[in-house]
C-alpha cells in the first residue's frame, strides 16, 4: 500500500509499518522504500526539486547530498512533464554539498537525449561538485555562473 510523506508517495509491502499511522518515522534509505516524487507537488524536501518551470526556461533547485539513495528521484524529476518545454534549464546548485558520479550522468542523459536540445547554466556550484560534473562530461553542455 502506498502513503504519502511530505510530498513523496512511499511503497512497499510494510510501508505503513514504516511510516507509522502519521508517517512520521519515514526512513529513506533504498532498502527500506521506493520513494517517488509526486509528480503535481515538487518538495523542498527532496534533494532536488522544480523551483520554477514555465515557457522557455525552468530551474531546478538542488539541496543537501545527491547519491545513490536520491537516484530515483532525481530521474523521475527529469522525466517531469513540466520539463518538456523549457529549453534552459538553471541548476541552482548552491545548496548542494555533493553528487556522486551516478546522478551527474543522469543529468547529462537528460540533457543529451532530450527530444528538442536544452541548454543548461550551472548556478553556485561548489567546487566538489563542480569536479564531479566535469568527470561525468557535463562540461561539454554546460555553462556555469557563479
Amino acid at each position: 500500500m502506498a502513503q504519502r510523506h511530505h510530498g513523496r508517495v512511499y511503497s512497499g509491502p510494510s510501508a505503513s509499518a514504516r511510516l507509522g499511522d502519521n508517517g512520521s518515522h519515514a526512513r529513506r534509505t533504498a532498502q527500506e522504500a521506493v520513494v517517488t516524487l509526486d509528480p503535481h507537488h515538487s518538495t523542498r524536501n527532496a534533494p532536488v526539486w522544480i523551483a520554477e518551470a514555465g515557457g522557455h526556461h525552468a530551474v531546478l533547485a538542488f539541496s543537501g547530498t545527491l547519491d545513490s539513495h536520491a537516484l530515483q528521484v532525481l530521474e523521475e524529476l527529469l522525466m517531469d512533464p513540466r520539463l518538456r518545454e523549457p529549453t534552459h534549464w538553471t541548476l541552482e546548485m548552491s545548496g548542494l554539498e555533493n553528487i556522486d558520479l551516478a546522478s551527474a550522468f543522469a543529468l547529462m542523459r537528460a540533457v543529451t537525449r532530450a527530444p528538442e536540445p536544452v541548454s543548461l547554466t550551472v548556478r553556485g556550484a561548489r567546487p566538489a561538485v563542480h569536479r564531479v560534473l566535469r568527470h561525468a562530461g557535463l562540461d561539454t553542455v554546460v555553462t556555469y555562473a557563479e
